[in-house]
Protein backbone atom coordinates (compact mmCIF):
# COMPACT_ATOMS: atom_id res chain seq x y z
CA UNK A 1 0.00 0.00 0.00
CA UNK A 2 1.50 3.33 -1.09
CA UNK A 3 2.43 5.79 1.64
CA UNK A 4 2.20 9.56 1.28
CA UNK A 5 5.38 10.93 2.85
CA UNK A 6 5.05 14.67 2.26
CA UNK A 7 3.37 17.56 0.46
CA UNK A 8 4.89 20.74 -0.93
CA UNK A 9 3.02 23.68 -2.47
CA UNK A 10 4.10 26.76 -4.40
CA UNK A 11 2.59 29.86 -6.02
CA UNK A 12 4.18 32.38 -8.41
CA UNK A 13 5.35 35.81 -7.24
CA UNK A 14 2.58 38.10 -8.47
CA UNK A 15 -0.38 38.55 -6.12
CA UNK A 16 -3.64 39.37 -7.91
CA UNK A 17 -6.16 40.85 -5.49
CA UNK A 18 -9.70 40.06 -6.56
CA UNK A 19 -10.78 43.69 -6.26
CA UNK A 20 -8.00 44.68 -8.65
CA UNK A 21 -8.88 41.88 -11.08
CA UNK A 22 -12.49 43.08 -11.07
CA UNK A 23 -11.44 46.67 -11.79
CA UNK A 24 -9.27 45.50 -14.66
CA UNK A 25 -11.99 43.22 -16.05
CA UNK A 26 -14.49 46.06 -15.83
CA UNK A 27 -12.17 48.27 -17.89
CA UNK A 28 -11.34 45.58 -20.45
CA UNK A 29 -14.67 43.77 -20.88
CA UNK A 30 -17.21 46.38 -19.80
CA UNK A 31 -17.15 48.58 -22.92
CA UNK A 32 -17.26 45.59 -25.29
CA UNK A 33 -19.57 43.13 -23.50
CA UNK A 34 -23.04 44.66 -23.06
CA UNK A 35 -24.08 42.18 -20.36
CA UNK A 36 -20.92 42.55 -18.26
CA UNK A 37 -22.82 44.13 -15.37
CA UNK A 38 -24.95 40.98 -15.14
CA UNK A 39 -21.86 38.76 -14.87
CA UNK A 40 -19.79 41.13 -12.72
CA UNK A 41 -21.17 39.74 -9.39
CA UNK A 42 -19.26 36.49 -10.02
CA UNK A 43 -16.06 38.33 -9.05
CA UNK A 44 -17.59 39.21 -5.68
CA UNK A 45 -19.50 35.97 -5.07
CA UNK A 46 -16.73 33.57 -6.13
CA UNK A 47 -15.34 33.39 -2.59
CA UNK A 48 -11.90 34.54 -3.77
CA UNK A 49 -9.88 37.29 -2.10
CA UNK A 50 -6.60 36.88 -3.96
CA UNK A 51 -4.84 34.71 -6.50
CA UNK A 52 -1.34 34.47 -7.89
CA UNK A 53 -0.08 34.73 -11.45
CA UNK A 54 3.16 34.08 -13.27
CA UNK A 55 2.90 37.57 -14.73
CA UNK A 56 1.90 40.95 -13.27
CA UNK A 57 -1.61 42.28 -13.81
CA UNK A 58 -0.84 44.51 -16.78
CA UNK A 59 0.63 41.56 -18.75
CA UNK A 60 -2.83 40.03 -19.01
CA UNK A 61 -4.42 43.23 -20.33
CA UNK A 62 -2.30 43.17 -23.48
CA UNK A 63 -3.15 40.85 -26.39
CA UNK A 64 -0.92 37.74 -26.39
CA UNK A 65 -0.56 34.90 -28.87
CA UNK A 66 0.61 31.30 -28.71
CA UNK A 67 4.37 32.08 -28.62
CA UNK A 68 4.11 34.51 -25.71
CA UNK A 69 1.65 32.35 -23.78
CA UNK A 70 3.80 29.25 -24.28
CA UNK A 71 6.95 31.06 -23.18
CA UNK A 72 5.16 32.28 -20.05
CA UNK A 73 3.88 28.76 -19.39
CA UNK A 74 7.26 27.05 -19.75
CA UNK A 75 9.09 29.61 -17.64
CA UNK A 76 6.44 29.84 -14.93
CA UNK A 77 5.52 26.15 -14.76
CA UNK A 78 9.15 25.01 -14.60
CA UNK A 79 9.87 27.41 -11.75
CA UNK A 80 6.76 26.26 -9.86
CA UNK A 81 7.65 22.60 -10.46
CA UNK A 82 11.09 23.15 -8.91
CA UNK A 83 9.71 25.11 -5.96
CA UNK A 84 6.94 22.66 -5.01
CA UNK A 85 9.08 19.56 -5.61
CA UNK A 86 11.96 20.96 -3.56
CA UNK A 87 9.63 21.60 -0.61
CA UNK A 88 8.10 18.12 -0.82
CA UNK A 89 11.51 16.43 -1.02
CA UNK A 90 12.80 18.38 1.97
CA UNK A 91 9.71 17.52 4.02
CA UNK A 92 10.15 13.83 3.15
CA UNK A 93 13.85 13.85 4.07
CA UNK A 94 14.76 13.01 0.48
CA UNK A 95 16.93 14.48 -2.25
CA UNK A 96 16.16 14.50 -5.95
CA UNK A 97 18.55 11.62 -6.66
CA UNK A 98 16.38 9.39 -4.43
CA UNK A 99 13.47 9.66 -6.85
CA UNK A 100 12.85 6.62 -9.05
CA UNK A 101 9.88 7.93 -11.06
CA UNK A 102 8.11 11.25 -11.61
CA UNK A 103 4.44 11.78 -12.48
CA UNK A 104 3.82 15.31 -13.80
CA UNK A 105 0.27 16.57 -14.37
CA UNK A 106 -0.40 19.78 -16.29
CA UNK A 107 -3.16 20.81 -18.69
CA UNK A 108 -2.69 24.56 -19.11
CA UNK A 109 0.22 24.62 -21.52
CA UNK A 110 2.30 22.52 -23.89
CA UNK A 111 5.95 21.75 -23.24
CA UNK A 112 8.09 19.26 -25.10
CA UNK A 113 10.50 18.38 -23.52
CA UNK A 114 8.09 18.12 -20.59
CA UNK A 115 8.36 20.05 -17.33
CA UNK A 116 10.21 17.41 -15.28
CA UNK A 117 12.81 17.11 -18.03
CA UNK A 118 13.30 20.88 -18.02
CA UNK A 119 13.67 20.85 -14.23
CA UNK A 120 15.88 17.78 -14.10
CA UNK A 121 19.33 19.35 -14.17
CA UNK A 122 18.43 22.05 -11.66
CA UNK A 123 16.76 19.53 -9.35
CA UNK A 124 19.43 16.85 -9.64
CA UNK A 125 17.30 13.91 -10.74
CA UNK A 126 19.17 10.77 -11.82
CA UNK A 127 19.58 10.26 -15.54
CA UNK A 128 17.66 6.96 -15.31
CA UNK A 129 14.62 8.42 -13.50
CA UNK A 130 11.37 7.29 -15.13
CA UNK A 131 9.09 10.11 -16.33
CA UNK A 132 5.34 10.12 -16.85
CA UNK A 133 3.97 13.51 -18.00
CA UNK A 134 0.15 13.61 -18.17
CA UNK A 135 -1.96 16.16 -20.06
CA UNK A 136 -5.72 16.77 -20.21
CA UNK A 137 -6.98 15.86 -16.73
CA UNK A 138 -7.85 19.44 -15.80
CA UNK A 139 -9.19 20.01 -12.28
CA UNK A 140 -9.28 16.26 -11.58
CA UNK A 141 -5.53 16.00 -12.22
CA UNK A 142 -4.47 16.41 -8.60
CA UNK A 143 -6.45 13.36 -7.49
CA UNK A 144 -5.97 11.20 -10.59
CA UNK A 145 -2.27 12.05 -10.74
CA UNK A 146 -1.73 11.22 -7.06
CA UNK A 147 -3.57 7.93 -7.58
CA UNK A 148 -1.34 7.14 -10.56
CA UNK A 149 1.79 7.87 -8.51
CA UNK A 150 0.47 5.61 -5.75
CA UNK A 151 -0.06 2.77 -8.23
CA UNK A 152 3.52 3.20 -9.45
CA UNK A 153 4.77 3.01 -5.87
CA UNK A 154 2.73 -0.15 -5.24
CA UNK A 155 4.05 -1.73 -8.44
CA UNK A 156 7.70 -1.03 -7.55
CA UNK A 157 8.38 -2.06 -3.94
CA UNK A 158 11.07 0.06 -2.35
CA UNK A 159 10.74 2.84 -4.91
CA UNK A 160 10.28 6.53 -4.21
CA UNK A 161 7.84 8.40 -6.47
CA UNK A 162 7.47 12.14 -6.97
CA UNK A 163 4.12 13.53 -8.07
CA UNK A 164 3.85 17.16 -9.24
CA UNK A 165 0.76 19.02 -10.45
CA UNK A 166 1.45 22.40 -12.09
CA UNK A 167 -1.11 24.69 -13.68
CA UNK A 168 -0.80 28.18 -15.16
CA UNK A 169 -4.52 28.85 -15.46
CA UNK A 170 -4.24 32.63 -15.81
CA UNK A 171 -2.97 32.18 -19.37
CA UNK A 172 -6.52 31.22 -20.35
CA UNK A 173 -7.64 34.84 -19.91
CA UNK A 174 -8.56 36.04 -23.40
CA UNK A 175 -9.11 39.66 -24.38
CA UNK A 176 -10.48 38.67 -27.78
CA UNK A 177 -13.39 36.56 -26.52
CA UNK A 178 -16.44 38.38 -25.20
CA UNK A 179 -18.08 35.32 -23.69
CA UNK A 180 -19.56 34.52 -20.29
CA UNK A 181 -17.23 31.50 -19.94
CA UNK A 182 -14.15 33.65 -20.51
CA UNK A 183 -15.25 36.24 -17.96
CA UNK A 184 -16.09 33.57 -15.37
CA UNK A 185 -12.65 32.00 -15.93
CA UNK A 186 -11.07 35.43 -15.40
CA UNK A 187 -12.91 35.62 -12.06
CA UNK A 188 -11.83 32.16 -10.87
CA UNK A 189 -8.44 31.01 -12.10
CA UNK A 190 -5.03 31.30 -10.44
CA UNK A 191 -1.63 29.66 -10.87
CA UNK A 192 0.09 27.19 -8.56
CA UNK A 193 1.82 23.84 -8.07
CA UNK A 194 1.69 21.00 -5.57
CA UNK A 195 4.04 18.06 -5.11
CA UNK A 196 3.91 14.81 -3.14
CA UNK A 197 6.52 12.18 -2.33
CA UNK A 198 5.35 8.56 -2.03
CA UNK A 199 6.87 5.19 -1.18
CA UNK A 200 5.51 1.69 -1.39
CA UNK A 201 5.54 1.22 2.40
CA UNK A 202 6.83 2.60 5.68
CA UNK A 203 5.92 5.55 7.88
CA UNK A 204 4.45 8.79 6.57
CA UNK A 205 1.36 10.97 6.62
CA UNK A 206 -1.17 8.51 5.25
CA UNK A 207 -1.68 5.30 3.30
CA UNK A 208 -3.32 5.58 -0.10
CA UNK A 209 -5.50 2.53 -0.25
CA UNK A 210 -8.01 2.65 -3.09
CA UNK A 211 -8.72 4.91 -6.04
CA UNK A 212 -11.55 5.07 -8.56
CA UNK A 213 -13.02 7.21 -11.32
CA UNK A 214 -16.45 7.67 -12.84
CA UNK A 215 -17.15 9.42 -16.15
CA UNK A 216 -20.67 10.48 -17.12
CA UNK A 217 -21.68 9.81 -20.74
CA UNK A 218 -22.39 12.66 -23.14
CA UNK A 219 -20.69 15.28 -20.96
CA UNK A 220 -17.69 16.34 -23.04
CA UNK A 221 -19.18 19.82 -23.34
CA UNK A 222 -19.24 20.62 -19.61
CA UNK A 223 -15.60 21.63 -19.17
CA UNK A 224 -12.44 21.76 -21.24
CA UNK A 225 -10.36 23.76 -23.70
CA UNK A 226 -11.10 25.03 -27.17
CA UNK A 227 -7.93 25.65 -29.18
CA UNK A 228 -7.43 28.34 -31.81
CA UNK A 229 -4.68 30.51 -33.25
CA UNK A 230 -4.40 32.58 -30.04
CA UNK A 231 -4.27 29.79 -27.47
CA UNK A 232 -6.56 27.89 -25.12
CA UNK A 233 -10.02 29.23 -24.33
CA UNK A 234 -12.15 27.78 -21.58
CA UNK A 235 -15.33 25.77 -22.15
CA UNK A 236 -18.08 26.03 -19.51
CA UNK A 237 -21.18 24.97 -21.40
CA UNK A 238 -23.31 23.82 -18.48
CA UNK A 239 -23.83 24.82 -14.87
CA UNK A 240 -21.47 22.60 -12.89
CA UNK A 241 -23.21 23.23 -9.51
CA UNK A 242 -26.58 22.25 -11.02
CA UNK A 243 -25.04 19.15 -12.58
CA UNK A 244 -23.55 18.15 -9.23
CA UNK A 245 -26.85 18.67 -7.42
CA UNK A 246 -28.50 16.24 -9.81
CA UNK A 247 -25.82 13.60 -10.37
CA UNK A 248 -22.92 13.68 -7.90
CA UNK A 249 -24.44 11.74 -4.99
CA UNK A 250 -25.16 8.45 -6.85
CA UNK A 251 -21.77 8.60 -8.62
CA UNK A 252 -19.95 9.12 -5.32
CA UNK A 253 -21.89 6.23 -3.75
CA UNK A 254 -20.80 4.04 -6.65
CA UNK A 255 -17.13 5.02 -6.21
CA UNK A 256 -17.19 4.44 -2.45
CA UNK A 257 -18.67 1.00 -3.06
CA UNK A 258 -15.96 0.27 -5.64
CA UNK A 259 -13.32 1.36 -3.12
CA UNK A 260 -14.96 -0.82 -0.46
CA UNK A 261 -15.65 2.14 1.81
CA UNK A 262 -18.64 2.56 4.10
CA UNK A 263 -19.77 6.20 3.73
CA UNK A 264 -20.51 6.35 7.45
CA UNK A 265 -16.86 5.51 8.18
CA UNK A 266 -15.47 8.38 6.09
CA UNK A 267 -14.38 11.06 8.57
CA UNK A 268 -13.63 13.79 6.02
CA UNK A 269 -14.24 14.43 2.35
CA UNK A 270 -11.39 16.56 0.97
CA UNK A 271 -12.62 18.25 -2.17
CA UNK A 272 -11.39 20.34 -5.05
CA UNK A 273 -13.03 23.76 -4.56
CA UNK A 274 -13.95 24.83 -8.06
CA UNK A 275 -15.86 27.86 -6.81
CA UNK A 276 -18.10 29.00 -3.96
CA UNK A 277 -21.24 27.51 -5.55
CA UNK A 278 -19.40 24.28 -6.27
CA UNK A 279 -18.41 23.94 -2.60
CA UNK A 280 -22.01 24.45 -1.50
CA UNK A 281 -23.18 21.90 -4.07
CA UNK A 282 -20.56 19.42 -2.78
CA UNK A 283 -21.78 19.81 0.80
CA UNK A 284 -25.36 19.21 -0.28
CA UNK A 285 -24.59 16.26 -2.56
CA UNK A 286 -22.36 14.58 0.06
CA UNK A 287 -24.90 15.32 2.83
CA UNK A 288 -22.37 17.31 4.84
CA UNK A 289 -23.17 20.02 7.35
CA UNK A 290 -23.17 23.52 5.93
CA UNK A 291 -19.65 24.90 6.31
CA UNK A 292 -18.06 21.45 6.67
CA UNK A 293 -15.74 22.11 3.75
CA UNK A 294 -13.96 24.91 5.61
CA UNK A 295 -10.45 24.25 4.32
CA UNK A 296 -11.81 24.18 0.78
CA UNK A 297 -13.26 27.66 1.23
CA UNK A 298 -10.02 28.92 2.77
CA UNK A 299 -7.91 27.64 -0.13
CA UNK A 300 -10.33 29.14 -2.65
CA UNK A 301 -10.19 32.50 -0.87
CA UNK A 302 -6.39 32.55 -0.72
CA UNK A 303 -5.48 31.06 -4.11
CA UNK A 304 -8.52 30.85 -6.37
CA UNK A 305 -9.12 27.81 -8.55
CA UNK A 306 -5.67 26.56 -9.65
CA UNK A 307 -7.12 23.49 -11.36
CA UNK A 308 -5.17 20.26 -10.61
CA UNK A 309 -3.02 21.46 -7.67
CA UNK A 310 -5.98 22.87 -5.74
CA UNK A 311 -7.14 19.60 -4.17
CA UNK A 312 -3.59 18.97 -2.94
CA UNK A 313 -3.51 22.46 -1.39
CA UNK A 314 -6.66 21.50 0.52
CA UNK A 315 -5.15 18.16 1.53
CA UNK A 316 -2.10 20.00 2.83
CA UNK A 317 -4.28 22.19 5.05
CA UNK A 318 -6.21 19.20 6.35
CA UNK A 319 -2.94 17.43 7.17
CA UNK A 320 -1.65 20.44 9.10
CA UNK A 321 -4.96 20.73 10.97
CA UNK A 322 -4.91 17.02 11.79
CA UNK A 323 -5.74 14.39 9.18
CA UNK A 324 -8.64 12.23 10.39
CA UNK A 325 -8.42 8.44 10.45
CA UNK A 326 -10.28 7.99 7.16
CA UNK A 327 -10.58 10.54 4.37
CA UNK A 328 -11.57 10.61 0.71
CA UNK A 329 -9.87 13.05 -1.67
CA UNK A 330 -12.09 14.03 -4.60
CA UNK A 331 -12.12 16.25 -7.67
CA UNK A 332 -14.19 16.73 -10.81
CA UNK A 333 -12.63 17.37 -14.18
CA UNK A 334 -13.21 17.38 -17.94
CA UNK A 335 -14.58 14.21 -19.32
CA UNK A 336 -16.82 14.88 -17.25
CA UNK A 337 -15.16 12.76 -14.57
CA UNK A 338 -15.26 12.29 -10.82
CA UNK A 339 -11.96 11.09 -9.38
CA UNK A 340 -11.50 9.84 -5.80
CA UNK A 341 -8.93 8.12 -3.61
CA UNK A 342 -9.00 6.98 0.00
CA UNK A 343 -6.50 8.06 2.65
CA UNK A 344 -5.88 6.27 5.92
CA UNK A 345 -3.94 8.20 8.54
CA UNK A 346 -0.79 6.49 9.80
Amino acid sequence: MAVLLSIGTAVPPYELLQQDVLASARAVFGPRYPSFQLIEPVFVNAGIERRYGVKPMDWYTTARGWPERTAAYIEGATALFISAATKALKAAGCVASDIDAIVTVSSTGIATPSLEARASQSMGFRNNVRRLPVFGLGCAGGVTGLATAARLADAQPGSTILFVAVEICTLACRLDQMTKANIVATALFGDGAAACVLRSDGDGLAKIDHAAEFSWPDTLDIMGWAVDEVGFSVIFDRSIPDFMDARLAPAMARLLDEMRLDPSRVDRFICHPGGAKVITALEQALKLNEGALDHERAVLADFGNMSAPTAIFVLDRVVHAGLPKSAVLTALGPGFTLSALSLERI
